[in-house]
């Protein structure tokens, strides 16, 4: 099945090219990086973790929502996402990639990951992100592929996957959790320090994981024969309206107890950063402004049954949700948190270029997989319909 990745339109090798550029780029900023230290970042001793956590927390998030098509699909037998089953485990694969690749890069010696693994601490919740992580790639590649080559040999997939597709529906939820209990464990960082982190992180992930997916659905049905089905896609945007419900409810909720506290410590000078700018500094103000923006527009797009129905709507819905929920969690959770520092001063941050350029490499080499595997799927998914 992997020859199907090397056959395409002309469309298709100009976008694989374009992509594999921009990973050539983000690779050789990546080498000078490493020549130099993450000195040629924006990070700083206050700031010490920017733009390449904030991607991993996102992302995770997005390989996270795998399992809103999984766990109907296999425990409730709601037939109408068996199209699209393979296409969400395929994403979490790509988007779990990335999340790896983007702790890689923002490790100064990325030979320190060894230390992980000779020198294990369960007390750490950082070894169990790694361990949640990458076995949960290692489960949605196993299952995934070999669900895929049953149909493509027209038989019944091996009854042993579908015991590593129950173990990944709670895995999938963990790879979250213990994500969220990374910022929510840090006492000296008073905006992450709240018992609902677990819980905003999984209801943003299921709101960008299935707005994302519908995107995809939407560009394989332009650019293929297969059709994911118009069911499963408006499955799926009743599952993102619910969730972006709760996720801007818990934003909100996070909003209120700071300011009607009254206390700066619990949070409270972080929003005011955020949304206001504080002493002087607000360089991200613009950036939450159009999260909340994009976030009500959204909610005004996918409650509305009409506009939810209609397939521009519902793809400027997604788009927005995707963005909105990228710039929440992957820019201001994790740069928010650490403004101000413990001594009540603001430090602000901004990427650098090669910075930026590294990230984007990220993204492109994701999207690279992820286009691969998609052309082996739809490929599989046309000579069997």
């Amino acid at each position: 099945m992997l020859v199907k990745a090397l056959t395409g339109s002309k469309k298709y090798w100009v976008w694989v090219i374009f992509l594999l550029v921009l990973v050539a780029i983000g690779l050789a900023c990546y080498l000078w990086q490493l020549q130099k230290g993450l000195t040629i970042t924006g990070m700083s001793r206050d700031v010490s973790w920017g733009l390449y956590i904030g991607q991993f927390t996102f992302l995770v998030g997005v390989a996270a929502s795998a399992v809103m098509v999984v766990l109907p699909y296999y425990l409730h037998n709601v037939k109408a996402f068996g199209r699209i089953t393979i296409l969400g485990e395929f994403l979490a694969v790509a988007a779990l990639i990335m999340c790896l690749l983007f702790i890689i890069v923002d490790l100064g010696k990325p030979m320190r990951l060894l230390n992980m693994i000779f020198y294990p601490t369960p007390n750490s919740i950082l070894f169990w992100d790694m361990i949640v992580l990458n076995g949960y790639l290692l489960l949605n590649i196993i299952a995934g592929w070999h669900a895929l080559e049953a149909e493509y040999k027209a038989v019944p997939p091996p009854a042993w996957t579908k015991i590593l597709v129950y173990i990944s529906i709670p895995w999938a939820v963990s790879i979250h959790t213990v994500t969220a209990f990374l910022y929510a464990g840090l006492p000296g960082r008073h905006y992450w320090l709240t018992a609902i982190m677990a819980a905003r992180f999984l209801a943003s992930a299921f709101a960008s994981g299935p707005a994302l997916l519908i995107l995809l659905s939407y560009i394989i049905k332009r650019v293929s024969k297969f059709d994911p089905g118009r069911e499963a896609i408006q499955k799926l945007a009743a599952i993102v309206t619910y969730a972006t419900i709760i996720s801007v409810f818990f934003v909100g909720l996070e909003i209120f107890t700071a300011f009607y506290s009254q206390v700066p410590a619990h949070g409270m000078s972080s929003i005011i950063y955020l949304f206001a700018g504080l002493d002087g500094h607000g360089k991200l103000v613009p950036w939450m402004w159009t999260f909340a923006i994009l976030a009500v527009l959204a909610l005004v797009l996918l409650i509305n049954p009409a506009t939810r129905t209609r397939d521009t709507y519902l793809q400027a819905a997604c788009a927005a949700v995707f963005i909105s929920m990228w710039i929440e969690k992957g820019i201001g959770l994790v740069i928010g948190g650490f403004i101000p520092n413990p001594f009540e001063r603001v430090t602000e941050y901004v990427p650098t270029l090669p910075e930026t350029l590294i990230a984007l490499g990220v993204w492109a080499t994701g999207f690279l997989i992820l286009t691969f595997l998609y052309k082996i799927a739809i490929a599989v998914k046309e000579e069997t319909v």
